[in-house]
């Protein structure tokens, strides 16, 4: 399965319901849902009914999923939390919001209509002679299996009812309940009394009562198994009418479960499938984006001239990025650009400073190889931050009464002394390809500024002072830094903190007047002495050298990973308690470890050089979702995470740390060893070989799991979102080629140093775009025609394939 991307900003919520009470106002958070399973939380905003979160949530979304939903729930005296409403999008239509701010009405959400799943049926109806010579048609319906079901309360015991309706009559029958799964196999049959002629002959074979058999409908519910007083969930339904065996007897097919329905029934239309998928590395190749050398001059290559037409040069940074980093690329392509830019910059005091391509791809290329060095290098001290909870503010406006001012700047000096300590003595742990980056920075702005000596500071320190480590320092949690949002108090010492680092780093020459408020100007007078301009030269110095150095051994562990999971007790005790239990995991560059709480002594530890693989393992072997394994030589720890999201971070940052270990195994068991052998290929010794490759392991000079051919396929998809640009572009390029007059205004917004090879790179990019859209089309109506609409992979009620369904027969072949 390939995985999805998403990246949101959460901006804020309007007009919600007053809350029933004299107060009226709300305390209101929101959350991300794939389907029902939440991924993501906002900070809680208090005593509005118009909160704004401005928050920005990233992840790969490591399943498949119908809906991204958004819930805004909120919060009461006595922490018991309640829905509001909801917005839920459709998978298929995420494309329509790319970029662009949107607006949703809430939804009334309740019980019945929060449902996912599917359901695989079968219906047969036939003829049976009773005893006393009499013939029936009795209808055999077989539930087969159900997958993914939601999650209620923290598990899922599900059942289901099947019932053949009608205008008279209404028969029911239950399934057994399955225990601890939301992927349930049922495989049970239930037989119904349809019909009864009274009379019987050969010739009358299924000729049964049309106006009965039309009015019939077989309804299966599906139900969770609760203890509670209030009774079992509900947890989605499917109504088939009879009829359809009249086109196919046995019928056969996956249904998506819905909402509870006043009366709609699910009809099965034959059809066929949609669903491409093509690989476009050679033509990547072809257009220089993954070949060794790039076009000259860069601006002439295609990767320049997709930042070029994109709206927003963000959309274009992070494929780009990412796919040379994959081919390790990366230095070389940013070195490139960065030139070229650096020889249109007229003052020096702009280096860098505008919302470039080359400063997006830097921006991305930090945020993907240096948030662990990022990690290790502020957590501690924003820890420190966060839990001493020190006055700082230093606005004589905004003191509080009681509050000295020398003793909040005191508080102030220390807190930004310790961040800006632990930030310059960093250096040796930046990684390499950051390195890389910040020596072809510094010698371009030198070779071009040869009189100005502090450029070659200034060009570096605006990307790792200014977009690196002071972004983080004022929100760490969008960093991973903290799991939750400050408190207002802390947030305000970590912006004055935040403000300190980022003029300590930018080297101006006048620190004061860098700063708009006063009192941040008078505060700043704590630092002009010339050692902290010193310190910031020479791990500015560092970071920027040419090379690749062997870092120094770190003595001290780093953290780099924390929280609460649930694990199995590994049977190390012979008359030891399988059994599952809560624990803090603990994660640094040295072991492994987990304890009852945090804080407490280490209960058991793994050594990295010990971890010999990190993989999923399958649900069916304790019916228990989201479960990983970390295997030893010994034996294999199983452990549970929060979410589906949670569990690929942790295998992800546990595969990372023990990549280079020289006894990582090539094939593991995705099941576990239970009842004296393996699940999954069922040999009985505890210490046979694996049955399946390893999906964990990533290249060691890369140490970062991306996937190239689907970066390839984000930039075949935005070059044909902006074809009209390109084609734009074309003229520009002819004009210009041609008169050498003054430049049109409409061509003014692209930059194009040679005319003619970057016509040549449009013509290629265009002509490969059109010849992939004509195999997607191929593709499409080929798959159209051989996938059954009631398959797994396109259940009943599928909409969005309903949809493309009748697109296809509305579109004429040629036209496609």
């Amino acid at each position: 399965m390939r995985l999805v991307t998403v990246c949101m900003h959460l901006c804020e919520a309007k007009n919600l319901p007053t809350y029933p009470g004299p107060n009226k106002m709300r305390d209101c958070y929101c959350t991300v849902n794939l389907d029902q399973e939440e991924v993501f939380r906002t900070k809680v905003v208090e005593k509005s009914l118009c909160p704004f979160y401005g928050e920005d949530f990233y992840c790969e979304i490591p399943r498949s999923f119908r809906h991204l939903s958004f819930y805004i729930f909120d919060r009461d005296v006595f922490r018991r939390d309640s829905i509001i409403g909801k917005v839920a999008i459709q998978k298929e239509d995420l494309q329509k919001y790319h970029n662009r701010d949107t607006w949703f009405q809430l939804q009334h959400v309740d019980a019945d209509s929060e449902v996912q799943g599917k359901v695989h049926l079968e219906l047969r109806l036939s003829e049976v002679i009773t005893d006393s010579g009499v013939v029936c048609h009795k209808l055999a319906t077989r539930i087969l299996e159900c997958q993914g079901l939601p999650i209620v309360n923290g598990q899922c015991d599900p059942y289901a009812t099947v019932t053949l309706a009608g205008p008279c009559r209404s028969e029911a029958k239950k399934t057994k309940v399955k225990k601890k799964t939301n992927n349930p196999q049922f495989d049970e049959v239930f037989y119904f009394e349809v019909t009864r002629p009274c009379s019987y002959s050969r010739k009358s074979h299924f000729d049964f009562e049309d106006e009965d058999v039309d009015k019939l409908e077989i309804r299966v519910d599906l139900w969770n198994a609760s203890n509670l007083k209030f009774g079992d969930e509900f947890l989605g339904e499917l109504r088939v009418p009879l009829k359809v065996l009249r086109q196919s007897s046995p019928h056969e097919a996956w249904y998506f479960l819905q909402p509870r329905s006043r009366g709609r029934v699910l009809c099965t239309a034959a059809g066929a499938a949609c669903g491409w998928w093509v690989w476009l590395l050679e033509w990547a190749g072809r257009q220089g984006l993954t070949s060794r050398t790039l076009p000259q001059p860069v601006s002439a290559s295609a990767a320049h001239i997709l930042g070029e037409v994109c709206r927003e040069k963000q959309e274009a940074a992070i494929p780009l990025v990412r796919l040379f980093l994959h081919y390790g690329r990366v230095v070389p392509f940013i070195s490139a650009i960065a030139s070229a830019e650096v020889r249109r910059t007229q003052d020096p005091n702009t280096i860098f400073r505008g919302n470039s391509l080359t400063s997006k791809c830097i921006d991305e290329t930090m945020k993907l190889a240096g948030m662990q060095y990022l990690h290790v290098t502020l957590r501690p001290a924003i820890e420190e931050i966060c839990q001493s909870h020190k006055s700082c503010e230093i606005d004589p406006v905004r003191l509080k009464d009681g509050e000295s001012l020398e003793s909040n700047m005191e508080n102030l000096r220390q807190f930004v002394d310790r961040v800006f300590s632990v930030i310059t003595k960093s250096g040796v742990s930046c990684p390499t390809v950051m390195c890389d980056i910040f020596f072809s920075l510094r010698e371009a702005a030198a070779k071009r500024f040869q009189d100005d000596l502090d450029v070659r500071y200034t060009a570096v320190s605006s990307f790792i002072f200014l977009r690196f480590f002071a972004p983080a320092i004022l929100s760490p949690n969008l960093f991973q830094l903290t799991p939750h949002h400050t408190d207002p108090q802390t947030s305000r010492t970590l912006t004055l903190v935040s403000k300190a680092i980022q003029t300590l780093g930018s080297l101006s020459k006048s620190k004061s007047a860098s700063f708009k408020e006063s009192y941040m100007a008078a505060f700043y007078e704590f630092f002009n002495e010339q050692k902290y301009a010193d310190a910031v030269k020479n791990f500015l110095d560092l970071i920027s050298s040419s090379g690749r150095r062997d870092p120094k051994s770190v003595q001290q562990p780093i953290l780099l990973k924390e929280g609460f999971m649930i694990k199995r007790a590994q049977g190390r005790k012979r008359f030891g308690m399988k059994n599952f239990k809560k624990r803090w995991f603990r994660l640094t560059n040295h072991e492994f470890t987990y304890q009852k709480s945090k804080g407490d002594p280490p209960l058991y530890s793994i050594p990295i050089e010990n971890i010999l693989a990190v993989e999923p393992l399958e649900e069916e072997s304790f019916k228990m979702k989201n479960m990983f394994q970390v295997i030893q030589p010994e034996r294999a720890l199983y452990i549970q995470a929060n979410n589906c999201v949670e569990a690929k971070a942790w295998i992800d940052i546990l595969t990372k740390v023990s990549q280079c270990n020289q006894k990582r195994l090539a094939v593991y068991h995705p099941s576990a060893y239970l009842n004296g052998h393996w699940l999954c290929c069922r040999a009985s010794s505890d210490t046979a070989a694996g049955c399946s490759p390893c999906t964990g392991g990533l290249p060691a000079n890369i140490q970062l799991d991306i996937d190239g051919d689907r970066e390839t396929e984000r930039i075949y998809s935005l070059f044909s979102s902006y074809m009209s640009k390109l084609e734009k572009m074309q003229e520009a390029c002819g004009s210009r080629s041609v008169y050498d007059g003054p430049e049109q205004e409409e061509y003014s917004t692209f930059i194009i140093d040679d005319p003619q090879e970057t016509y040549k790179t449009l013509k290629q990019v265009v002509a490969g775009v059109g010849a992939l859209e004509q195999e997607h089309a191929q593709y499409k109506r080929d798959k159209f025609r051989r996938t059954k609409y009631g398959s797994q992979e396109h259940p009943i009620g599928d909409k969005s394939f309903q949809s493309y369904i009748r697109q296809q027969s509305e579109t004429p072949a040629h036209s496609m």
